[in-house]
Order: C-alpha cells, then sequence, then structure tokens
C-alpha cells in the first residue's frame, strides 16, 4: 500500500467527491475508484457508501476508523516533508487557498506573484468559491487558508485579520448620484439595488447597515458574483454597494462611476481562516506575511 492511496481516500473523505478527489491528486475520477475498491479488497471491509442519491460519498464505521489513522499517517508525512524542507531553508509545496471572487480577481494577484518570484519552487493552488463553501472546507482540511470577507469566529478555525477595504456606490456615469463625492445611507432610500445574494457576507453587512439607518431599497436583481455586478449596473438596472478595490479598472476608464459612503461602518473586514489543529507549513506562512504586507 503507498502513501499515495491514503491520500487518496482522505480527499476523498473530505471533499464528499470522486471529482474533486481526483483534481487534487492529478488522476482520473477511475483511478480514485480503482484505489478505493483496492483498499476495501485489502482490508476486506467496505469502507464508503452512496449518499444523496449517488451523487456524493460517506463513511462506514469501518471507514471511519480507517480515515482516522490513514489521516494520521498522511499528516505526519506532510510534517516529515516540512521538517526536511525546513532544514535546507528551502521554501517549496503547495498552498491549497480558497477565496471570493472580489478578493481574487482583484486583490490577490499582485501577492501571488510576488509569492511565486520569491518562492519558485512552491506553488499557489488557488480555487473560487462562496465563503460557506471555503469555511467548510477549511475545516474538512481539503484547502489549507481560505481568504473571505467579515471572517466569523467559528469552533476549530483561527483567523488572521488582514484589515479591510472601504464598501463604495457604483452607479452608471449618469445617474444622478454619479455627480456625488460622498452621499449617506439614507440618500439612498428607495433606489434601485443590484444585491449580492442573501448568504453572502457583504450583503448581510449591506443589510445590517440599512436597517441601522432606516433606509429600504428596491431589489431589482441579486447574484452571487462581483463581475456580474458590476455589468449589471453598468448596463442600468441599478445601483450597488461593492468593496473599492474590485472597481478600480472600471473608475479608470469611466464605465462605473464610483462614489464614497460617508459612514464608518462601511468598511469591508478581511482576513485568512485555517484550521485550528493544524500547524501551517512555511509556504503557508510566508504566503500570509505577504498578505499582511500588502494590507
Amino acid at each position: 500500500m503507498q502513501l499515495e492511496t491514503l491520500k487518496i481516500f482522505c480527499d476523498l473523505v473530505e471533499t464528499k467527491s470522486l471529482s474533486r478527489a481526483a483534481e487534487r491528486n492529478f488522476v482520473t475520477q477511475s483511478a480514485v475508484s480503482q484505489q478505493v475498491r483496492g483498499l476495501e479488497e485489502k482490508f476486506k471491509r467496505r469502507l464508503l457508501e452512496r449518499m444523496r442519491g449517488g451523487r456524493e460519498v460517506g463513511l462506514t464505521e469501518e471507514g471511519e476508523v480507517f480515515y482516522q489513522e490513514s489521516r494520521q499517517i498522511v499528516n505526519a508525512y506532510a510534517q516529515l516533508e516540512e521538517r526536511m524542507r525546513t532544514l535546507t531553508g528551502t521554501v517549496s509545496g503547495t498552498v491549497h487557498v480558497a477565496t471570493v471572487y472580489s478578493i481574487g480577481l482583484h486583490e490577490l494577484p499582485a501577492v501571488i506573484r510576488r509569492f511565486m518570484g520569491e518562492h519558485p519552487e512552491a506553488k499557489i493552488d488557488l480555487e473560487y468559491s462562496r465563503t460557506t463553501r471555503i469555511v467548510r472546507d477549511v475545516l474538512a482540511g481539503t484547502v489549507e487558508l481560505g481568504v473571505v470577507a467579515y471572517p466569523e469566529k467559528k469552533r476549530g478555525l483561527s483567523i488572521i485579520p488582514l484589515g479591510g477595504d472601504r464598501l463604495v456606490l457604483i452607479c452608471p456615469p449618469g445617474h444622478p448620484l454619479a455627480k456625488h463625492k460622498k452621499v449617506r445611507a439614507r440618500d439612498l432610500n428607495n433606489q434601485d439595488f443590484v444585491l449580492f445574494e442573501r448568504d453572502i457576507p457583504t450583503r448581510r453587512a449591506t443589510d445590517k447597515i440599512m436597517r441601522a439607518h432606516g433606509v429600504t431599497l428596491r431589489r431589482v436583481a441579486e447574484f452571487d458574483n462581483i463581475e456580474t455586478i458590476k455589468r449589471a449596473v453598468e448596463v442600468g438596472i441599478g445601483v450597488a454597494i461593492v468593496p473599492s478595490p474590485s472597481v478600480i479598472d472600471e473608475a479608470r476608464v469611466g464605465s462605473l462611476a464610483v462614489v464614497a459612503l460617508a459612514e464608518a461602518e462601511w468598511t469591508r473586514s478581511v482576513g485568512v481562516i485555517y484550521r485550528s489543529d493544524r500547524t501551517l507549513g512555511t509556504a503557508a506562512k510566508k504566503f500570509i506575511q505577504l498578505l499582511k504586507e500588502k494590507k
């Protein structure tokens, strides 16, 4: 039995997905299935069972025992690799990072380029997801670091604050609010709004601030993607509130008017989350250091 087989099994358990386990280990889904069958044949135990109509996999009672022991072996080997890299002073290995589009597209590229330039033997494996899924994946161990907005304290998670971004109002250049340098929350009463979907932290923060100021918004559209929101505002569907780094390019070319929000609470906190019981590797620590320097 090879260590790679145990890692594939652990990844399959933690992602609950053949496709994601295969992608993470650069093999086919068929290869993942074969590895699991080989383990079950070797130990003469059924380790996995299908769940949710066959779309996900779960552990049997025997599989839970096998997973716990396998995870310890995989973690121990990863720690061994990290110790050996530390002895040589080399920063290498892959840092698995998950983030939301508004951060990943507009704030991480420069940091990743610098990281890769300073540590050419290391790699950042970046994926985009919703905050709820990022938290779940970090807790499951399939992602080492999550970079999210409005990080919330949760059992099993550690948070490294990175500072914050100002939220701004965006509207078409011809909109009546576009001529203002700054607007207050009450100025937005009964405006047509393009909003993030309700489970996205920036949307929850926006709703909370608006309620505190007695403001009513006319919701005309909801999206989960910052780029879609910007395009909807550009064509005149409504106005929106977004993080300022996400509209630097549009402000420069004049495709959107970017208006400051007056109240102090229009700030979006950003932070790195990781599993509390995991020791971060050197590469992950170096990446976090660069993120903190940028902020």
